[in-house]
């Protein structure tokens, strides 16, 4: 059962109204759920309008790329998933959801943040040059019927606090407020992100596709001249990153010449 939206969200919410359109125009808030993504997916089958949110202060499922396991525990971050159903923004929702999040951190704290592809929003180590650590994460599930995809939703785990992470976590993640060293809001780090996916959302539907490419681009240099490795066709791949192509499908260049990724596991050097 949904529960009352706490105080200060809803503020939070009417506050920036203007500016984040659709995206957050409904509300299902639950202070613990399983996955936020499983309530979004929900509501979108029973006809829920674009925009509609579920919102989370902790997830007991919640999950990421390969079904893989999102710690999200009570107190230490924000987990939400947002129903997307305009044809023109759902080929690129992953990218522009990367961006919104990225850019979303970024306005409400001021830290800087980069996109690791496909769909993690990650941190420079400043004592260790070349080693990034996580603090967001990115997870597109959707449905399609005889007309075409029906539906996406666009779910995002947010690390805002420090937590006692798993050991086989806690070297590669981190949380804003640890990189910052003081606290932050979560409230406006949600309404920024809300904001930067309709600004996002917009720019598709105008057909600026190409201003969206360009943005994700920038905000991910790993994703040129970067060494990763990659299985695939039950052998070992290895190479260098040379950006996305416009599909979104990252670019190698290996001793074959120029290789296509466009899912599965990739080690980042």
């Amino acid at each position: 059962m949904p529960e009352p939206l706490p105080d200060e969200f809803r503020v939070a919410l009417a506050n920036s109204a203007s500016r984040r359109g659709r995206f957050g125009a409904r509300v299902v808030f639950a202070f613990e759920t399983a996955s936020t993504n499983d309530i979004a997916i929900a509501l979108a089958e029973q006809g829920a309008p674009e925009g509609t949110l579920a919102l989370a202060l902790a997830q007991t499922a919640g999950r990421g790329r390969h079904g893989r396991e999102w710690f999200s525990p009570a107190g230490a971050g924000i987990y939400l998933s947002i129903v997307c159903r305009t044809p023109a923004i759902l080929p690129t929702l992953t990218l522009a959801g990367g961006v919104a999040v990225a850019d979303g951190i970024t306005r409400a704290t001021g830290l800087p943040v980069a996109i690791k592809w496909p769909n993690d929003v990650v941190v420079h180590d400043a004592a260790a040059p070349g080693r990034r650590r996580k603090l967001a994460g990115i997870l597109a599930e959707g449905a399609a019927g005889t007309t075409g995809v029906q539906y996406v939703v666009l779910g995002c785990g947010i690390n805002v606090r420090p937590a006692d992470y798993p050991l086989a976590l806690a070297a590669r993640v981190t949380s804003i407020e640890h990189e910052l060293g003081r606290p932050v809001e979560p409230t406006l780090v949600l309404t920024e992100l809300l904001v930067a996916l309709n600004e996002q959302a917009e720019a598709l539907i105008a057909g600026k596709r190409h201003e969206v490419l360009a943005r994700w681009r920038a905000l991910s240099p790993s994703a040129s001249n970067t060494r990763v490795e990659w299985s695939a066709d039950g052998s070992t791949h290895r190479g260098t990153t040379a950006g996305i192509d416009d599909d979104g499908a990252l670019l190698v260049r290996t001793s074959n010449g120029l290789e296509r990724i466009i899912a599965g596991e990739v080690v980042w050097y």
